[in-house]
This record gives C-alpha cells, structure tokens and sequence, in this order.
C-alpha cells in the first residue's frame, strides 16, 4: 500500500491505492485532516477545514497593489 508523510506530525500515512488526486486521508497518528496533492509519488497537504470562501491573506491571493483614482 502507498505511503506519504503526514504534514503535521512527520509519521507515515498509508493511502488506498484507489484514491485519486483530491482525495481525503486521516493521519491514524495525530488525527489531521489531509488531502491527496500529487500520485507519483503520493503527497499530502494538509486539509482546509476554513467553510468560507475567502480567500486567506497569507497565500498572497486576492491581494493586489495598485492606486486607482477614478473615485
């Protein structure tokens, strides 16, 4: 069975083979919330558990830099 390295705590993950890109994984370990990011080979990021839509600040989307003075 495929492995990836949990984000959060660093141990082993074991994912199905059957999942694809997108799918949900639980760490047995520390019990984070992640999902599949690439297949070959496997990586986990950690799971967004935000239910809004926005856009956060820190990644640097939705934000811009520019003067407007039409108004």
């Amino acid at each position: 069975m495929p492995t990836s390295i949990c984000p959060e705590c660093s141990e082993p993950v074991f994912v199905d083979p059957e999942f694809e890109q997108g799918s949900k994984v639980i760490c047995d370990e520390c019990g984070a919330a992640l999902i599949v990011v690439g297949l070959d080979p496997i990586e986990l990021d950690l799971k967004d558990e935000s239910n809004s839509d926005d856009m956060s600040d820190s990644d640097g989307l939705g934000t811009y830099d520019f003067d407007d003075d039409r108004y």
